[in-house]
């Protein structure tokens, strides 16, 4: 059986870390007047809006079904999750590009740059504690995958989206300590429109991989290969069936839709073939809490 990685507490430690962080920055941005700096601002206060929108999503998609959704709401947080990939690569991207657009047409020297470097290396180990806590529920799941493959199979979209915004953010609080500190050593506020248009280009270049992941999940992905694989283990070792011809799976948030298509064992009657696939049913989801839902199809051919 899959382990899942308790997402809420991922989400919960970043909205609080990039909240103070955001204020810290904000500060600093009105005191030093970096581009940079501004840029960071209103990327952590970006991100503290998409963790409240991925726990509204995570929220709503635990409601039950109804008659018009009668597979339930799970799929809701892959809707969130994909609003949030957006407004990283607006909000957060194409604000920073034309910041620093801005700073390299009107170039302006930076005031108090000392507190410009101190709230980013105050952001660097904020940023880098609710990435750690990320990571440590990303390694429950992945196992011996590598992060790249635990990052375009998984399943979890609200913690893929942690993720790549927690990696953003981190590389773009790198990108601007470097501009703030070669514009203080060159005197060139140059160096600090450049750091600007680069966290914009990361932001922008994140947000994107971070969309394609979730727009497979929204369309109506399967579940993990890892998982597919071994349901037709525990399938391929069941005395109710001969042979199995088809196995579909649908991801739908925290829960699993599968259907089934086989050929059954001999049996004497229809009471017994319907007590037989009831009882192979119930087994698959004892042995996979995830699937919710079941469809069995008796045939005898594919």
């Amino acid at each position: 059986m899959a382990a899942k990685a308790d997402s809420t507490r991922t989400i919960f430690f970043a909205l609080g870390a990039n909240f103070a962080i955001f204020l810290a920055k904000g500060i600093a941005a009105l005191l030093s007047g970096s581009g940079a700096m501004l840029a960071e601002a209103v990327h952590s206060l970006a991100d503290t809006g998409n963790q409240g929108l991925l726990l509204l999503g995570m929220h709503r998609a635990k409601r039950p079904p109804s008659p018009d959704y009668p597979l339930g709401f799970g799929k809701e947080i892959y809707f969130w999750s994909f609003l949030v990939a957006v407004l990283l690569f607006s909000v957060g991207g194409m604000f920073s590009l034309y910041e620093g657009l801005h700073k390299l047409s009107a170039p302006e020297p930076l005031n108090h740059p000392w507190i410009a470097v101190g709230v980013l290396v105050f952001a660097i180990i904020a940023e880098s504690a609710s990435l750690r806590a990320a990571l440590h529920e990303v390694n429950k799941v992945r196992g011996s995958n590598s992060l790249w493959h635990w990052f375009r199979e998984s399943r979890q979209a609200e913690l893929v989206v942690v993720f790549g915004e927690d990696l953003a953010a981190l590389l773009g609080l790198a990108f601007a300590l470097v501009a703030v500190l070669l514009t203080m050593a060159t005197g060139n506020p140059l160096f600090d429109a450049i750091g600007t248009m680069m966290i914009g280009v990361l932001l922008i270049v994140i947000a994107i991989f971070v969309a394609v992941e979730v727009k497979g999940l929204l369309i109506g992905q399967g579940v993990d290969p890892a998982l597919k694989a071994q349901i037709h283990t525990f399938l391929a070792g069941r005395a109710e069936l001969d042979e199995v011809y088809n196995v579909i799976t649908l991801q739908l948030g925290d829960d699993v839709l599968v259907s089934i298509k086989a050929k059954m064992a001999a049996v004497p009657s229809v009471p017994d073939l319907i007590a037989a696939i009831n009882t192979l049913e119930r087994d698959l989801r004892a042995q996979f809490v995830q699937v919710r839902w079941s469809f069995f199809e008796p045939d005898d051919a594919a």
